[in-house]
């Protein structure tokens, strides 16, 4: 299952983005979803994970400014992210996983997008 993840950008400090992660051959609507990021120079982290009953989870650095969600209809997950923080700068990928419970492990994610850029200025 290819992904794409787009919605990354160049903001500032206290800003709002909105990653979507769609997936355009195939669907992902019975597995889980889940976002990463790494920043330069770092190990790829967990971010954020939904899963087939749309259960959520979410990393210490993110929970309480961030919001996962997916489009079944659309075959869709999107991240919301809020109060944005330079810390936040990195590619940010999505990736499924072939079963249907949200994970933060990297290991259970076999399929992966490209990457999208976000960079938060201070």
């Amino acid at each position: 299952v290819q992904l794409q993840a787009f919605g990354g950008g160049l903001v500032q400090a206290g800003d709002s983005l909105r990653l979507s992660c769609v997936a355009p051959r195939r669907t992902f609507s019975n597995n889980a979803v889940g976002w990463f990021r790494q920043a330069p120079g770092k190990e790829r982290v967990f971010v954020a994970a939904v899963g087939y009953r749309s259960g959520t989870i979410y990393s210490d650095s993110v929970k309480g400014r961030s919001t996962i969600s997916r489009d079944i209809a659309k075959n869709a997950v999107f991240l919301q992210m809020n109060s944005l923080k330079p810390e936040d700068t990195a590619i940010y990928y999505c990736a499924s996983t072939r079963g249907s419970v949200a994970s933060s492990r990297l290991s259970e994610y076999s399929y992966w997008g490209q990457g999208t850029v976000v960079t938060v200025s201070s």
